[in-house]
This record gives structure tokens, sequence and C-alpha cells, in this order.
């Protein structure tokens, strides 16, 4: 009696049959259910790839000879292919199995305990054990970044670093449409049964597969005119110690910032530079996860690594809301459901990166502004990271305020305004505020002939504060606002009683002043000497120095070529330097 098999979709989409009648691992009449049929058909028409390797692998246990294959069993019901990962189409092949007394070979792992427990027997087939390395491995070394394979061209590959690179032909042979398709079959029969593989979306045109470190993008007609495949790697991991950033930065990402936006052009190290703040928190014993389509960050294994492509609408916002992590990193923002998840979980609690394409700095924050209103941007983002060939170029911040918005003069065009400014010097950058029934992003910045002006204006905030301190450094940020640096002992006689006297600086003024701390000059290295006539100081030529006496400000002077400042000494300040000298007062210059 001839030995009888049934074989379930599992099987055929692994191509197993055919090794295993061509090995005589099997012998005897291959039953292939209609139902196996209809469901690969139904996949092949969905633009599934794995519908057509199935349909091809009965083709080639056809043509295998003295190979006995039997079709067997009706068509499903549309309602059946559509509940087939509920077990309808599985359910049926077992009753075949169970019928004719033939052997069930699957790799399916549930079907086979199913068929076991309807007392059938069963040949179960394990595809996940690793694989060897794919075809396009070939083409990367050190510094390949990515490959681009297309039909009727020559292999190409970027090789460099972020922002320098060169597309070069990194191989002889013209590419024509029978390789593009090879290639694609053994990346989707890899990405089946390497554990460290997963085809993260599947369309009729389009398949994006995240195989170990390397994203695939296979794309055929009609969305592409021809068949092409893009293979991107990363190069490098870095830690946050790469970028040497600076204390203030750092602190505001450990302790401050809470909803940040890493922006950027394609390929300037954005996501680099998302994994490594991501790292930085894991080693603060901070719970972190990153949300990805598709899931292609270098994290360590405390990282876990959520996928847009295949949760439900609405699942992911559920599952971070139920898990509550301290950190999440957004990899990347492109829809509105994205930017939707970002501002709910922003302002459900969550510490949010996210990642951005932007040509400009501004750019990342007039992608939010038609999705939020005004009032709730600086709430949802505060700190903008802009990447360039991978270093950072520009750090912004934003905040609230209710303010006349630069270029207005009357007092009742207050109105709340988000600054955006320069996180590193504080100056103001740009202003967004609702002008009409429009959100208005206004740059503020100086132009040539309003430098003359913001030099008066600047000269005369000082005259005015000299009369409560002795070392004042104004700075025009604005036609109507400045910053004003003075020693922190002389902060708050300026701010005065429940800030009485800066509320009269600025009435006479006319400006506002943001009034911040002088960070205290260096020393400087000087000889001391003197003559009939003067007292002169010696230090480097062409400076600008500030001299003190016992810590009061006393004169600013500019060294001459010769790095000499002369003081007559029969002149006011001349006296001062005389007294002092005869006390052994302390006298110092600063830079």
């Amino acid at each position: 009696m001839k030995n009888k098999y049934v074989v379930d979709t599992s099987v055929v989409i692994e191509r197993l049959i055919s090794k295993l009648l061509k090995e005589k691992k099997i012998k005897g009449t291959i039953i292939i259910p209609n139902a196996v049929v209809a469901e690969l058909e139904a996949q092949a028409n969905r633009g599934q790839d794995i519908g057509l390797l199935g349909l091809e692998e009965i083709q080639n246990i056809r043509k295998i000879k003295d190979a006995d294959i039997e079709f067997m069993g009706d068509r499903p019901t549309e309602t059946q292919i559509k509940f087939a990962k509920a077990g309808e189409i599985d359910a049926y092949i077992r009753e075949i199995a169970f019928q004719e007394k033939a052997t069930l070979i699957t790799a399916d792992f549930v079907q086979a305990e199913s068929g076991k427990a309807f007392g059938l027997k069963v040949m179960y087939f394990r595809t996940r054990k690793p694989v060897d390395k794919l075809q396009i491995e070939k083409f990367f070394d050190n510094k390949t970044m990515s490959i681009h394979l297309k039909e009727n061209c020559y292999p190409m590959g970027k090789r460099g670093g972020p922002g320098n690179w060169k597309l070069e032909k990194i191989g002889k042979k013209i590419l024509k449409q029978d390789d593009i398709k090879t290639i694609e079959k053994e990346i989707l029969e890899k990405s089946r049964v390497d554990i460290e593989s997963f085809v993260e979306i599947t369309r009729k045109s389009s398949t994006v597969i995240q195989h170990q470190n390397l994203r695939i993008v296979i794309v055929k007609p009609p969305i592409s005119e021809a068949w092409e495949i893009t293979v991107v790697r990363p190069l490098t991991k870095l830690t946050l110690k790469d970028y040497k950033l600076s204390e203030k930065l750092l602190d505001r990402l450990k302790n401050q910032a809470r909803g940040v936006i890493v922006a950027g052009e394609p390929g300037s190290g954005k996501s680099t530079l998302a994994q490594a703040i991501g790292e930085m928190y894991v080693t603060m014993g901070r719970v972190t996860k990153t949300i990805e389509s598709p899931r292609d960050l270098q994290v360590s294994p405390e990282i876990t690594q959520y996928s847009k492509n295949f949760s439900a609408p609405g699942e992911l916002h559920d599952i971070l809301f139920l898990v509550r992590p301290d950190n999440i990193i957004f990899d990347e923002l492109r829809d509105n459901p994205d930017f939707q998840l970002y501002t709910d979980l922003r302002l459900g609690g969550s510490e949010m990166i996210g990642v951005l394409h932007a040509a400009t700095p501004i750019d990342s924050v007039q992608r939010f502004i038609r999705r939020l209103d005004t009032g709730m941007i600086p709430s949802v983002l505060d700190t903008i990271i802009y990447m360039r060939a991978g270093k950072i170029e520009k750090i912004l911040c934003l905040k609230m305020l209710v303010k006349v918005p630069s270029g207005m003069t009357e007092s009742d065009l207050a109105r709340p305004v988000v600054e955006v400014l320069d996180f590193e010097s504080g100056k103001l950058e740009f202003e967004i505020y609702s002008y009409g029934e429009e959100t208005v992003v206004i740059p503020v910045s100086e132009n040539k002939e309003s430098s003359g002006i913001n030099k008066l204006a600047e000269e005369t905030i000082e005259t005015e504060l000299r009369k409560y301190t002795s070392s004042v450094e104004a700075e025009m940020v604005s036609n109507n606002r400045a910053i004003v640096y003075v020693p922190e002992r002389d902060i708050a006689r300026i701010i005065g009683q429940q800030g009485r006297n800066i509320e009269g600086i600025e009435k006479n003024l006319g400006i506002s002043l943001d009034v911040r701390e002088l960070k205290k000059d260096e020393d400087i290295d000087f000889d001391l000497d003197e003559d009939a006539k003067n007292i002169r100081f010696f230090a480097e030529a062409g400076q600008t120095v500030d001299v003190y006496i016992d810590n009061e400000f006393a004169v600013t002077a500019i060294t001459s070529k010769k790095g000499e400042i002369k003081v007559h000494k029969k002149s006011e300040l001349g006296r001062r330097l005389l007294k002092a000298i005869q006390k052994k007062s302390k006298i110092e210059l600063r830079g």
C-alpha cells in the first residue's frame, strides 16, 4: 500500500516538499488540498510574494520525475479564506488527512500539535534555523552605507560617511530583471527562516524587510518603472561621548528636555544620535522603548523595539500607556497618525525623542504647527537638535510668553508668543504667534541697517544700568527686547523689591530687559610699572581689558601695539591707582 502525504500551506511556502522528494525522504502520493492552492492564490492576488513562492513550489513538485500528485477537496469559501489565520483552512486540511489516513506534513507548530491531538501521523519541520549570508552582502565593505540595485543598470553603492560619500559602481555586470527577481526571492526565503529578520511591510508593489542590521526595500512596477532593491546598513554605532556635547546640552537632555526632536535631511545621522541618547537613558536606569517603522535602530537588548507595521490602530498607544516607559524614541515621524501618537504620549507625561526629516531647524517646528494649537507647541516639543553630515549643527529651544511681537510697538497688541531661541546663546531667532486666522513664523534677526541703531541702544542700556552695577553688557535680540549681563551680586539690586527697579528702567528705556548673570572674565597676566608721569600696564598687544581695583570695575582700555596701557598719575584713575599701590590693594586686568 502506497504511503499518502497531505501538505499544508506552510510547508509549501517553505519549499520543503520538492526537497524531500529529491532526497527520497518521502515516497508515495502527495495530496495537495485545493484549499492550499486557493490560499496561495489569495496571497498572490494581495501582492504577497509568499503566495507566488508557494505556487512556484507546486510547479517544481510537478516537474519531479515519478512524483505522484493528487489535488483533493473543495475550494474554501470566501469566509474560510478570510478567517484562515483563525485556523479554518488548517482544520479543512486536517480533515482530508484524517479521511485519507495520510501523514500530515507541516512547518506550522500549532498545526502539527493539532494534528497529533486528532490522532494523525505528523511530520513537522522546524524552519527557524541559521542561514548563510545573502548575495547582496557581498556588495558591502566597511565603507559602504547602502547599495542600489536596479534592472538594466550597474549595481551602485554609497561609500563614505554622512555628508561625505560618493555613489560608485560596485559591480561589473548590468543587472537584468531576472537577476533582481532571483535576489528578491532569496531575500524573502531567508527572511522567513532567520530569527533576526522580519518582513515589516508587504504590499502589491513594495516590500520592506529588516534582515539583521540591513534595511531592504524592494519596489516593482507599477509603482516604479522597473524593479529595484535598495539596501541600507548602519556603518557605525556612536555614543554621546563621540558627539562631544556641551555640559549644558547634556544637562538639558538628562533633566529638563521632555519633548525632543532630532531633525535633519536624509542620511544626516538623526537616528544614530537618537539611539545614542536612548543608550544614555538606559545607563541612567530608565525604562526606554522605541517606536519604529521598520525596526532598524541598533540598540542594546534592554531597549524594547515596537513596530508600527505589526500593530493595529491604537494598539501601540494602549501598550505604551500601560507599560509607562520613562523615555520613548519615535523613529520616525511621517504622517498625521505619527504626530498624533507623539503628541498624545508627550501630553500623557512620557519623555519623547522624535526623529524627523527637515531641511532646516525651523522646518521641524513648521510640521507641528498645522497639527497643534499654537499654545500647545512648547508643551509638546521644547528642544530641537538639527543634524548635518553626522554632526550637531544647531540647537533650538522653545518657550511661551505673553508679549508684543517683535516689530510691533503698541502695547495692546500683546498676545501669546512662542519664542524659538538659539540654545547656546539664548538669542531669539523666531517668533510664532496667531495673526488674524493664521499662525505665522517670523524670523527675528539683525540686518546691516539696524545694527548701528542696535549698537546705540546697547550703549544707552549699559549707561543706564551703570547706576546700579560696575560692569554690564547689553545685547539687543529684537527691536524691543534686550539681554543684559551683570555680576550676580548686582542682580537683586537691579530687579529691586517686587521688581520695581527693573520696571522703572524698562519704562524709561522703552525696552523689555532679560537680566542674566555675567560670567566672571578670565584674569590676564600683566606687569605694572610707573615713571615720573604715568602708571603703565604691560600685557598682550591689541586686546580689550577691564581694570579692577579690589574687585571694583575701574575702566575699560585697549593695549597698544607694544602691549602697553598708560594712565596719567594726575588723572582721577591715576590717583586711585597710586592710592591702591600704596595700600597694596588688589589690582587686576580681566578680558
